[in-house]
């Protein structure tokens, strides 16, 4: 089971070091006021919250050891953590992955179904509005066989997202296209052909709205340990632009401020955070805080558009004695928050650590604190 799952952890590579010296930076201890318990206690398969209300969704599998899996889709409610509803919910050879919450609180489920040993069919379904707590209609991709939606851009409040997907085939031809998730509608499947984003790790991806542009983030190929690069493709007229970056290695995380044109990422080799003017295709990078070695890089960055600001998160944390941190910078790459406490180091998980947020609350979600993923928590910030 779950060969159909599409989320690669970056391996960490270990280096020595004797000590680390913790520095002065703005500190907001974090809230974890709410846990949320997924229904089942199985491993979380993606979630995400409403930006533009109380709920939230998630997706859960537990192996049931006979050939079989518990999967579920169930809602949350942010303010107390509880779940609300159980969507739907198989004990067969099926998974639910949760894409995301597209556009005015749509909620968006893929759904695995293995037909044959060998066979995966993969349908979409939508919770339209969120808070109706059910399956509402279909999403139907323009997808061949050899292709599978890995990544879904996080931009809600905007009607149009975009969408990786990975080649299955020999060929190594990576798509990428826009969609209205809501109403079912596509723009043209542009196939990606530069070798430095065709192969290996799945790459930093992020939506620009405001010029209709996928950005996306990747090591060079063949060598993780040099600057990568950053790329831009147009989803009207697939007009592909590339530049070099200032970061070392995999991209693991990438988000954009359509506003002032500004990508911010986290690199791998070197455990660092990069700001990107789009424009002028110029960078500068900044190690994370108190970050000694590799073991400390960042993951996910995501970007609070009301309120202006990157999260930026870091599974081990280097500005606490243990745990994980999420960093705020502003969108001239200030550190304007560090919150410690919390705990989504999940190495061993199936899908890596992934930030949700409120802009209007200013409260965000994270995996953990469960090392078996069976939860998510939240913070403030």
């Amino acid at each position: 089971m779950m060969e159909g799952v599409k989320f690669f952890l970056a391996s960490h590579l270990l280096f020595d070091c004797l000590f680390i010296v913790f520095t002065a930076a703005p500190v907001s201890a974090a809230q974890s006021d709410v846990i949320v318990q997924d229904k089942f206690g199985g491993q979380i398969l993606g979630f995400d919250i409403d930006q533009a209300g109380d709920e939230g969704v998630l997706c859960e599998y537990t192996d049931l050891n006979n050939g079989n899996v518990m999967a579920a889709v169930e809602t949350l409610s942010q303010t107390t953590g509880a779940i609300l509803a159980v969507v739907d919910k198989t004990m067969k050879s099926d998974d639910f992955v949760t894409l995301g919450v597209a556009g005015d609180s749509v909620g968006l489920i893929e759904q695995e179904h293995e037909t044959r040993m060998t066979t995966v069919r993969r349908s979409f379904h939508l919770i339209d509005p969120l808070d109706s707590n059910k399956f509402t209609g279909a999403w139907t991709p323009p997808l061949d066989r050899n292709h599978l939606v890995e990544l879904v851009s996080r931009n809600q409040g905007e009607p149009i997202n975009a969408v990786w997907t990975l080649d299955l085939s020999e060929n190594f031809e990576p798509t990428v296209f826009s969609t209205n998730v809501a109403a079912n509608t596509f723009g043209p499947v542009i196939g990606i052909t530069d070798q430095d984003f065709t192969s290996g790790a799945t790459p930093g991806f992020a939506y620009d709205t405001a010029t209709n542009q996928a950005v996306l983030g990747k090591a060079k190929l063949g060598n993780p340990f040099v600057p990568g690069a950053i790329a831009t493709v147009d989803l009207t007229t697939g007009a592909f632009v590339k530049f070099s970056a200032v970061g070392d290695g995999d991209v693991n995380g990438l988000a954009v401020d359509p506003g002032s044109g500004t990508v911010c990422t986290t690199t791998e080799i070197d455990f660092s955070v990069e700001f990107y003017d789009l424009a002028t295709k110029t960078g500068t990078r900044q190690i994370l805080p108190n970050a000694p070695n590799q073991f400390y890089s960042g993951a996910d960055v995501e970007f609070d558009a009301t309120n202006k600001v990157f999260l930026v998160a870091q599974p081990n944390s280097s500005s606490a004695q243990s745990g994980s941190t999420i960093y705020e910078y502003s969108v001239k790459g200030a550190l304007r928050k560090t919150i410690n406490g919390l705990n989504f180091s999940n190495a061993s998980n199936v899908i890596a650590a992934h930030i949700a947020f409120n802009p209007t609350t200013r409260i965000g979600f994270v995996d953990g604190p469960d090392i078996t993923a069976g939860q998510i928590q939240s913070f403030k910030y």
